[in-house]
């Protein structure tokens, strides 16, 4: 990829008037938060706003994912990409328009919903950056793709939008562009060669031989098995992987029965990995197979476990030529003094999934917390960070007042690095 200075200010930053609606789809979209899969409010919300705006518009992709086009001249495509679903997290934040939503889970539970990991915030400043592009079509020419991606927090949407044609019946994009909350000053963006993790989620089911407590010897207790697998399962990190490499296994769920006086049937395990390279996710698969097949033959197990991958994803590396030209644009877009570097991340997201065919991507972080608060906590920055609530906290609160624009003018300055090509 041929290196290009980065544009001039064809498309200047956002007006008052984008970043007035932009809060207020914001705050509509924080107050209303849906579940992975369940995105049908929300995926209207942001396709009526890009209508608004002049955007050919088409929903229902990969689930409820939304597609919006603006085509003005011949030129490249830019997708721009922000995810629709919130988490299943009581909010606790105290903001006038906090989430009070309650809505079933996946087994039909009831469970508080909040936009804990800024997907409102992602949206609204991808809508303001569809408006700043809508509105001025003099310094611009080529395709812009806005999307809105379901279920990332399932790692499941961006693979479900591909599957269903977003490349085919939109075309190959020239470059796929995406931003992502971070527990960073509010008005700062950050770039790295390797933002965040790869991932492998799996379900584990032991089965057992149900009976009562009272004649444990004609049962197979498929709990005592799980809980030994559980704590073999923490020897992976420190007796399979590299001890200078990053990396994480989480035993996030361990359910079985219903009654103290019954043994169980089954056993049920939800185990995440995450690492820096697929050698290593592979690795610890296979690690965490033996462990539970052994486990399983030693318990006398009626059968055979199941191990079924739900989720997984790539590691999150950036087109290095894209981050040199994104990275560019923002330094001219903001100054070098809001331009911050970023450490890779354990976190994981599905969007490096939408390099297929090739398609570059650029990724950066856009800074949440407020002025005030961050005046408030004591350290040095590290420290700060730590102290304020991050992604997934039901305390994350987002300063939207600076993030949002911020994000807007990110979007901006990053697509005209195609976008505004003369």
């Amino acid at each position: 990829m041929e290196t290009r200075p980065a544009p001039q200010p064809a498309v200047g930053p956002a007006r008052g008037d984008v970043v007035r609606a932009a809060l207020k789809l914001y705050r509509h979209l924080h107050t209303h938060p849906e579940l992975s899969g369940a995105e049908e409010r929300t995926a209207a919300a942001f396709a009526t706003r890009l209508r608004a705006v002049g955007f050919d518009v088409t929903t229902g992709i990969g689930g409820h994912g939304v597609v919006g086009r603006l085509t003005n001249g011949d030129g490249p495509t830019v997708l721009l990409r922000a995810e629709l679903d919130a988490l299943p997290i009581a909010e606790r934040t105290g903001l006038p328009y906090a989430s009070e939503v309650v809505a079933p889970d996946g087994d039909g539970t009831p469970t508080p919903v909040m936009h804990a990991c800024g997907h409102d915030l992602h949206l609204a400043a991808l809508a303001g950056a569809a408006e700043v592009f809508s509105t001025d079509r003099h310094g611009w020419r080529g395709t812009l793709l806005a999307v809105g991606q379901p279920a990332e927090e399932t790692l499941r949407g961006a693979a479900a939008m591909i599957d269903d044609g977003l490349y085919r019946r939109w075309g190959r994009p020239d470059v796929a562009l995406a931003q992502h909350s971070a527990p960073l000053p509010a008005g700062l963006v950050a770039h790295g060669d390797l933002m965040t993790a790869g991932s492998v989620t799996l379900e584990i089911t032991i089965e057992g031989n149900a009976g009562h407590t009272a004649m444990p010897h004609h049962c197979v207790d498929p709990v005592v098995a799980a809980a030994f697998v559980v704590v073999q399962l923490q020897t992976i990190r420190t007796q399979q992987v590299d001890p200078a490499e990053p990396a994480v296994l989480t035993v996030g769920r361990l359910s079985a029965g219903t009654r103290a006086n019954v043994v169980a049937e089954s056993a049920t395990i939800g185990v995440t990995m995450r690492a820096y390279s697929t050698t290593t996710l592979t690795r610890m698969r296979e690690a965490v197979e033996r462990i539970v097949r052994a486990a399983c033959t030693a318990a006398g197990a009626p059968g055979e476990p199941r191990i079924a991958v739900v989720a997984q994803s790539p590691v999150n590396r950036p087109d290095p030529q894209v981050t040199t030209e994104v990275r560019a644009a923002h330094v001219h877009a903001f100054g070098a003094a809001r331009v911050a570097g970023w450490p890779p991340s354990l976190a994981t997201e599905d969007f490096p999934l939408l390099a297929a065919d090739g398609v570059p991507t650029g990724y950066w972080m856009l800074g949440t917390i407020g002025p005030a608060q961050w005046r408030a906590t004591a350290g040095d920055a590290a420290a700060r960070i730590a102290q304020i609530p991050g992604n997934h906290s039901p305390r994350f609160a987002p300063y939207a007042p600076l993030a949002v624009p911020t994000g807007i003018d990110a979007l901006t300055s990053a697509a005209l690095t195609w976008l505004g090509r003369s």
